[in-house]
């Protein structure tokens, strides 16, 4: 997968958590107390911070999708560098859950476990992407 893939794939989940952004300020609006949505229960505890973390990721998503590329050598190479460092930790995480049998609640859905070995192979590649991308940059 190269670069401009990558960009791509940035933009259309810069979308996606537009789209939840939006989603979670409807929510806020409608003074629900719960809502049931695939399973799983939002409330609006969940709310404030579900709020900061889409905001803070779709800034995240809309630099490398739209700005990686006037950004200098050094310090792209630095930043793709770090995701993959970010990819490897998730990815050692999954491991770390299939292997040990913990649990992950989130709100009233406990999340089976192959989901993790899902999560385990998207985040794995996704590092190792990073990091050879990283070592075909000049730098």
């Amino acid at each position: 997968m190269n670069k401009a893939s990558l960009q791509e794939v940035a933009k259309f989940a810069a979308g996606l958590v537009a789209a939840d952004f939006f989603w979670l300020l409807w929510f806020s609006q409608q003074n629900l107390k719960s809502v049931a949505f695939f399973g799983m229960t939002v409330t609006s505890e969940m709310l404030l911070p579900n709020l900061i973390f889409d905001i803070a990721l779709f800034i995240i998503l809309v630099h490398y999708a739209w700005h990686v590329g006037k950004i200098p050598a050094m310090r792209e190479r630095s930043y793709i560098f770090l995701v993959g460092c970010i990819f490897a930790f998730v990815a050692i995480m999954h491991f770390w859950r299939i292997f040990s049998g913990a649990d992950l609640i989130l709100g009233d859905w406990d999340a089976p476990v192959w989901l993790s070995w899902f999560g385990l192979a998207v985040t794995t590649y996704l590092s190792y992407m990073s990091f050879h991308l990283v070592a075909r940059m000049k730098g």
